[in-house]
């Protein structure tokens, strides 16, 4: 392949993203009162947001759809031919309509909105011709009109279909911000995959706990917190007081300097060579905030404790590693 022909693909595509980028910014020219009345009129449905749109506006209101579902908003796409064959009947009086065209002329579309709004469910239209037939058929139009195509030949769907998906982005984190959404309530919506894993799991449900959990008293000796790291396998042992309460901590690392200094292990105290006030967590914490903790302190264990600084469980990086935190 020759230079030009590189040159030639680089500059058709900057000057695409240049295109579409445009096109994106010069969509807050269209945030007015439509746009509040849209959002005021998807907030207070009652039933469910159903998109409809056909060709690639079809495609870009599957995923304006799934935005708005994802977010607090409950949505799904029907299909407009499908809706001329009987899925018409998934519609009724207490849902909201959002039909996409940038045209405004799409025939499957306009042959279903006036029953549409027989059924008595509001219409909302975001097309790029705010004198259409459905802008005029609608309760209220979104405008998501582009200058030019990113397409040199002006025909293929590219600058249109990019702002129709970024006003529906709009459209969803306004809502999302006006229902109080918060990333509970998000991972609720997404609980599989990394991301579920996330934002779902908290610290006391990767931690372990009650004879997992390795624990010596501070009268201890070394050889025997060792034993107790051996047993319980975390890298690591908990020192405690008469009370109870976490007072220090042992690992590996300490391991290593305390056989630096040629302590004898056997005569050693545990609280001689422990950490003292090592840092902690509570069990409703999300293991990912555990995770950064141990990244931010550079440490690869931690101790959970309650309130009163009792331990309650323990875990290491291994152990979100395996959970699928990290």
């Amino acid at each position: 392949m020759t230079a030009a022909k590189t040159d030639s693909f680089i500059s058709l595509a900057a000057s695409v993203l240049d295109i579409e980028a445009q096109s994106v910014s010069d969509l807050k020219r269209f945030l007015d009162a439509n746009f509040t009345q849209a959002c005021e009129y998807l907030l207070a449905c009652k039933g469910r947001v159903i998109v409809i749109g056909m060709g690639k506006s079809g495609h870009i209101g599957g995923k304006i759809a799934a935005t708005l579902a994802s977010t607090g908003t409950p949505a799904f796409f029907v299909h407009p031919g499908e809706a001329s064959h009987g899925d018409l009947g998934m519609i009724t009086a207490d849902d909201v309509v959002l039909a996409l065209s940038n045209s405004g002329e799409t025939g499957e579309v306009l042959s279903i909105a006036p029953l549409i709004k027989r059924r008595g469910a509001h219409l909302i239209s975001m097309t790029g011709n705010p004198d259409s037939t459905l802008a005029e058929l609608a309760d209220v139009h979104i405008c998501i009109a582009v200058k030019q195509e990113a397409c040199p030949l002006g025909l293929a769907p590219t600058s249109s279909t990019t702002a129709t998906l970024a006003m529906g982005d709009a459209l969803a984190v306004a809502l999302l911000h006006a229902r109080g959404f918060t990333a509970d309530d998000f991972a609720m919506s997404h609980p599989g995959g990394s991301l579920g894993r996330r934002l779902l799991l908290h610290i006391h449900d990767v931690m372990h706990s009650a004879e997992r959990m390795p624990l010596v008293e501070q009268s201890a000796s070394l050889s025997e917190a060792l034993l107790e790291m051996s047993r319980k396998g975390l890298g690591m042992t908990g020192v405690t007081d008469p009370d109870g309460k976490l007072v220090g901590l042992f690992t590996d690392g300490d391991l290593r300097r305390v056989l630096d200094q040629r302590l004898d292990v056997h005569q050693a105290r545990i609280a001689e060579v422990m950490t003292k006030n090592p840092i902690t967590i509570h069990a409703d914490v999300l293991a990912a905030e555990g995770l950064k903790l141990m990244e931010d302190r550079k440490i690869n264990g931690l101790f959970v404790v309650d309130d009163h600084g009792h331990p309650r469980g323990a875990l290491n990086m291994h152990d979100l590693l395996k959970a699928g935190v990290m």
